[in-house]
């Protein structure tokens, strides 16, 4: 699917459902009279018990002023410090312009009801005046928020140990943290009409293609919805194919690894309100790399991400293998084996796969229930219902000692791979290939097998092939794939992030004390 073809479908679904908002309200004007606005604040917001309105007067304005706000939005101190208490002043002598009273950081004007309702909303105090046709919006956010803590699906050994929070700016300033460099640039968007949410975009300008972003921000612009709640529903209104059990973009609750996305030329999309970030173009590859992988010895690191993608093999095919070979092509057990199974499964009223079905299903409902369930029960659960049912099946000849090895090295290369999206993916598709196997063997296996390789070439991440550096073939990204060669040896950035500066280090091979 092009991703200018997605665009033009987007747009006429676009203008077929929402072409009754394509002509604009006319946004009323902010009055010169205080009353009548305190009136037009008490209509817009009713059944408000949180709005705070107070009226007073200051010897450095003419005319009654009026505080605005809501209560469970904004830094009561700095309200009382840097607003009230400036303007409340009796001192003699005093700055000339409102503006200068004000010590906060940022004062701007506004002049219409709209924005006032927003910016009242997004917690800032806002300042009417007897007399002008204006409000000074003052910015005092100050909502509850969490403080910063350790990634919960993101553990790193040797990472930094510090997640995205549900405060936008906060989590935007942690990645400067990491990219103190001015060419970060910023844009921002408001999505939805009944709750606007703030969306981000973070990237490079002098590294990221102008073709990505702006398909980007074109999808962004295209969503009509009355609010987005978090970054999952966002992914969802922009993907490209939204029937595909793969994700195609990455999600990610570390500062660091965003970072790291945005020096290879990516996009990293910021929703307030929600604790990951969104980062796109994304490949099939990126989802079994890890931060950790560039913190270790490059041997290790290879050897590590070898064994994600054996385990992704494993973890989507194991199932289906016992169910073909059981049913159909027993003939590839050597003789010692399936005496050994033929023992284990002689008890068994069931076929194969109603049998990996029954284990397989128990699996995720115990998996479910460990996430659920607060983290010391959760614990019990997966660990002691998985012995108690796994013995217990097995005594009741319900399943065989073999299925119970399989289910369980399953479980375990499941977890084994880091993203967990793709993970979910994975456990999608092994009920797929159990059902293929079932019907027709090795075969239906090597069917399954050809039908997802072509699903995987045929997917496009913001016009970037999904199956890239593969499909199409780019040699100089292999260095970063299934193995991971030494940092100094990767010094272009991922030809697969249509990249315009691709240059990102120079020869950094270190020497030695013999050279």
């Amino acid at each position: 699917m092009g991703m200018r073809g997605w665009l033009r479908r987007r747009r006429a679904s676009a203008k077929d459902r929402f072409s009754h908002s394509s002509v604009p309200v006319p946004a009323r004007e902010i009055s010169d009279s205080l009353s009548d606005n305190i009136t037009e604040l008490r209509t817009m917001f009713t059944l408000t018990p949180d709005l705070v309105i107070r009226t007073f007067e200051s010897k450095f304005v003419e005319g009654s002023v009026a505080l605005v706000y809501l209560t469970g939005l904004v830094d009561k101190s700095s309200v009382n410090n840097n607003v009230l208490r400036p303007l409340l002043s009796q001192q003699s002598e005093g700055p000339a312009s409102i503006y200068d009273l004000l010590s906060v950081g940022k004062v701007f004007n506004i002049y219409d009801f709209h924005e006032v309702e927003r910016q009242i909303l997004d917690g800032s105090s806002l300042l009417f005046i007897e007399g002008r046709k204006e409000a000074l919006a003052v910015e005092t956010h100050g909502w509850p928020q969490r403080a910063i803590e350790d990634p919960q699906l993101e553990a790193s050994l040797k990472g930094a140990h510090q997640g995205f929070v549900e405060t936008g700016m906060q989590n935007i300033a942690l990645i400067r943290r990491y990219l103190p460099n001015r060419e970060m640039k910023i844009k921002e968007y408001w999505v939805g009409d009944r709750a606007p949410t703030r969306v981000s975009l973070l990237f490079l300008a002098d590294v990221v293609h102008p073709e990505v972003l702006q398909e980007f921000e074109d999808r962004i612009k295209l969503i009509r919805i009355d609010s987005i709640l978090n970054t999952g529903e966002l992914e969802e209104l922009v993907e490209d194919n939204p029937y595909s059990p793969f994700p195609q973009f990455m999600m990610t609750e570390r500062p660091d690894s965003v970072a790291s996305h945005i020096l290879q030329g990516k996009v990293a999309v910021v929703v307030d309100r929600s604790p990951s970030v969104l980062i796109g173009p994304a490949t099939f590859a990126s989802f079994f790399q890890n931060v950790d992988d560039y913190s270790t010895r490059w041997l290790v690191a290879t050897f590590i991400r070898l064994l994600r993608f054996m385990a992704f093999l494993v973890a989507t095919f194991l199932p289906a293998v016992y169910i073909a070979v059981i049913s159909f092509n027993y003939e590839v057990i050597p003789l010692d084996l399936i005496l050994s199974v033929g023992e284990s499964r002689e008890r068994v009223p069931f076929p194969p796969l109603l049998e990996a079905m029954i284990m397989e299903l128990t699996l995720e409902m115990l998996r479910e229930a460990g996430v659920r369930l607060p983290a010391p029960i959760g614990q019990t659960v997966g660990i002691v219902g998985g012995i108690v049912i796994g013995q217990a099946v097995v005594q009741a000849g319900i399943v065989s000692n073999i299925m119970v090895i399989v289910v369980a090295f399953t479980a375990i290369s499941s977890f084994i791979i880091p993203n967990y999206d793709m993970a979910s993916a994975v456990r999608l598709l092994r009920f797929l290939m159990m059902g293929l196997a079932a019907m027709f063997g090795i075969i239906g296996i090597v069917i399954g097998m050809m039908g997802l390789i072509g699903h995987l070439i045929s997917l496009e991440s913001l016009g970037v092939p999904y199956g890239s550096p593969l499909a199409p073939v780019r040699f100089s990204d292999w260095k970063d794939l299934f193995l991971r060669l030494p940092l100094w040896s990767m010094k272009n950035r991922p030809a697969s992030a249509r990249v315009v500066q691709s240059k990102r280090q120079g020869d950094n091979r270190p020497r030695g004390d013999g050279e």
